[in-house]
């Protein structure tokens, strides 16, 4: 069933509120939060790529802080292993049983910080827990709760010594976006606040972990016009056929897309998601899905152009549909 409008009009406003607490400790980056925000109500998790010093752990602290949850910042370096992110099971001699010790991904945001750092087996640790919201541990599977997201980041300048995110891991993040360095107003306003070491400190709770766990379950009602899921559909076919993609947007891309477009409509105030929706998230949803043809990468062609053309090329629905 559809949400109604009421419901809608508080989520929205509760939306407003949660991203204007947030930017008090991220100055000047009212988009980027809105994206973050959105990956955590559709309950999917964020890849950050980006430089050092940009403020990735001040959002994660301070969006933790909003929903007076908990936060854990994992540091992934060549070294690191599976059970320093999951946690391990130890044998306690004292009452002859053994005791799982969880790790640091039980938290409600997890940053995993530079995650092209670690091995392969370490970031695949991550697979499990990002799919479904639990992990197992010498057989046994403990839930991590909600709500519950991941943001990683990956620094795009320096590569000597990094592990390239497989395709498949890749697929698992909702949103890739960059917060990139503030405009020079609020450069200004940061550096006016240099004494407060922390930013994240100032932010007060707005919301419950279960007022966002309910949040989530609500934007599921948002209606979605089968002419929007033809389009989203048509758009996904038209990365794949593109001829200079050798991976287009899979079928997880697709639902992906449906879930950050239903939370997109419901914060801008409407129970139902426009074509416009879909062209707004494009670039964040599924840049990061497409793989290029190695001719057209080293033509130096960027996932963008990809996404640009077929969305010139797939023309929006302008009526409403009676059949999918």
């Amino acid at each position: 069933m559809t949400i109604t409008q009421d419901q809608t009009t508080w989520f929205a406003q509760t939306f407003q509120r949660l991203s204007d607490n947030v930017g008090q400790a991220v100055l000047g980056k009212p988009g980027v939060i809105r994206l973050v925000l959105t990956a955590l109500l559709a309950e999917g998790h964020v890849l950050l790529e980006d430089a050092p010093g940009t403020g990735k752990t001040q959002l994660a602290k301070s969006l933790a802080a909003t929903v007076q949850g908990t936060n854990n910042r994992i540091q992934f370096t060549p070294d690191l292993l599976p059970s320093d992110v999951t946690g391990i099971t130890v044998y306690d001699q004292d009452t002859h049983r053994f005791t799982f010790h969880p790790g640091p991904v039980f938290a409600s945001i997890v940053l995993a910080d530079e995650i092209n750092r670690a091995s392969p087996k370490t970031q695949s640790a991550l697979l499990e827990v990002m799919e479904e919201g639990r992990i197992t541990v010498d057989g046994t599977r403990h839930d991590v709760g909600r709500p519950f997201m991941v943001i990683a980041t990956q620094n795009p300048i320096e590569q000597a010594g990094t592990y390239k995110l497989p395709e498949a891991q890749l697929d698992r993040f909702l949103i890739k976006t960059s917060i990139g360095y503030p405009d020079l107003q609020a450069a200004e306003a940061i550096l006016a606040g240099a004494s407060v070491r922390d930013r994240s400190s100032i932010v007060s709770p707005v919301v419950t972990m279960a007022a966002i766990a309910e949040m989530a379950d609500l934007v599921a009602d948002v209606h979605v016009e089968p002419a929007v899921l033809r389009f989203t559909a048509q758009l996904a076919e038209a990365t794949r056929q593109d001829r200079q993609t050798k991976l287009g947007v899979s079928v997880r891309g697709s639902l992906a897309m449906i879930r950050a477009a239903k939370v997109w409509a419901a914060a801008e105030g409407r129970n139902y998601v426009l074509p416009d929706d879909i062209k707004v998230l494009a670039m964040p949803v599924w840049q990061h899905r497409i793989v290029l043809d190695p001719e057209a990468e080293f033509a130096g062609v960027d996932t963008g152009e990809i996404i640009a053309r077929v969305l010139a090329e797939v023309a929006a629905p302008q009526t409403r549909s009676t059949a999918a």
